[in-house]
């Protein structure tokens, strides 16, 4: 009897390994994003849709407020120090103005894309770039928006923002960059 229920614990445990960890640890195709848990393919060509359409492009409730260039709601990219997730201190009243907004408009939500300079391996300067992301996302939270309004998603090196070798073109693609929709 004792034989029949190791073999029956053993064969479950086996199985749920198995099933468990079949998610894990996959590595992204190649030019493919970390993308935050729980956001779906659906929900990924929203994020890609919302860089054409949306808040940003003058429509919708609230995109006045966004778009006034005299306004810091107007900065959407974050800009960070070389192999560093920590939002630099010139870009705080950005990020606080972003978080009461979000706070005073809780149906608006946000993409947070990660990214990174070319230095380092494609699959540190994803997670880089997730950390970079998520590091905003925390700090918005923080600051009044709700984690359910706040996503994010990395692509490391994979879309840079200026192609060169030098610290300058570096600064430009060490960024979060925060993507409004509705």
């Amino acid at each position: 009897m004792t034989r029949a229920i190791l073999k029956t614990t053993l064969l479950l445990a086996a199985v749920l390994v198995a099933t468990g960890c079949s998610s894990l640890n996959k590595k992204p195709a190649s030019g493919a994003a970390i993308e935050n848990r729980g956001l779906s393919n659906g929900e990924m060509s929203d994020i890609d849709a919302a860089r054409s359409k949306g808040v940003g492009d003058g429509s919708g409730a609230g995109a006045a407020e966004l778009n006034d260039p005299n306004s810091p709601l107007a900065v959407r990219v974050i800009y960070f120090d070389y192999d560093s997730s920590d939002v630099r201190a010139d870009f705080e009243s950005v990020v606080q103005a972003h978080a009461s907004y979000l706070a005073s408009h809780p149906q608006t939500t946000v993409t947070l894309e990660g990214h990174s300079d070319e230095r380092g391996s494609r699959e540190y300067n994803l997670a880089l770039g997730e950390r970079r992301a998520l590091s905003l996302r925390r700090q918005l939270v923080l600051l009044g928006a709700t984690a359910g309004q706040v996503k994010t998603v990395s692509y490391g090196e994979e879309r840079p923002v200026v192609e060169g070798h030098d610290e300058q073109s570096y600064g430009q693609n060490r960024r979060a960059e925060i993507v409004y929709q509705q």
